[in-house]
This record gives C-alpha cells, sequence and structure tokens, in this order.
C-alpha cells in the first residue's frame, strides 16, 4: 500500500507545481482565461490527488487490489484528458469540448472506484 500512496503523493506534488507554474504565468501575463484549466489541475492534480495519497497511507499494509489499479489510471487519465481539453477549449478551440465531457465521466467513475475501495476497506 505505501507504494500506491506515494505514487499519489508525488503526482499531488507534480501537480501542484505545474498548477502554481500555470498560476503564475497567468498573473505575469494578466490572461486568467486559463483560470478554470488552473483550478480543475489544481483541485483535482494536488488537492485529490494528495488526499488519495493520504488515505491510502491510512489503510496502512493491506494488498493493492486491481480495482485500486484501476483507480489510479482512471484518475490520472481522466485529469489529463481534462487539463487539455479545457486549456485548448480556453485557447480557442472549442472543437476539443467532447474529450472534456469524457474526461470528466472518467474522473467520476474513478471518485466512484475510490468510494468502493473506501467502503470496502474501512469500518463504521
Amino acid at each position: 500500500m505505501t507504494k500506491l500512496s506515494g505514487h499519489f503523493l508525488r503526482a499531488a506534488v507534480i501537480y501542484a507545481v505545474l498548477g502554481m507554474v500555470m498560476g503564475i504565468h497567468m498573473a505575469s501575463s494578466h490572461d486568467h482565461s486559463q483560470m478554470p484549466t488552473h483550478a480543475h489541475l489544481m483541485l483535482l492534480g494536488w488537492v485529490s490527488m494528495a488526499l488519495y495519497g493520504v488515505i491510502y497511507r491510512g489503510f496502512g499494509d493491506i494488498e493493492v487490489s486491481k480495482l485500486m489499479v484501476a483507480h489510479k489510471w482512471l484518475a490520472h487519465l481522466g485529469l489529463i484528458g481534462m487539463v487539455v481539453a479545457l486549456y485548448s477549449m480556453f485557447a480557442g478551440f472549442p472543437g476539443i469540448e467532447p474529450l472534456a465531457g469524457i474526461s470528466s465521466i472518467v474522473v467520476l467513475v474513478a471518485m466512484i472506484l475510490f468510494a468502493v475501495i473506501v467502503f470496502k476497506n474501512t469500518e463504521t
């Protein structure tokens, strides 16, 4: 479990740095048109990935399941697809909007998988 937790924590700080660089670029250029992209990168990338890492760490040394591996890949694919789509849309390429919709669904599925994992590995 520590490996999966560490994966999410490392990914979270990478996404945080990318989001901060984007924020500094927007501030220095006085062009805030990418604010939605920045917000999604920070919330889904930095915050969600960090929380996944901390919560997985709290599970202790349980065996990493196929469901957890699926969650990991879907969370990353959904986030990356969403950031690419949002960036493109707000840069003037509206034709990529379907990718934003598909990516949103992938992120939702990843969160549903995470909910199943949490409920399976916690007690009331």
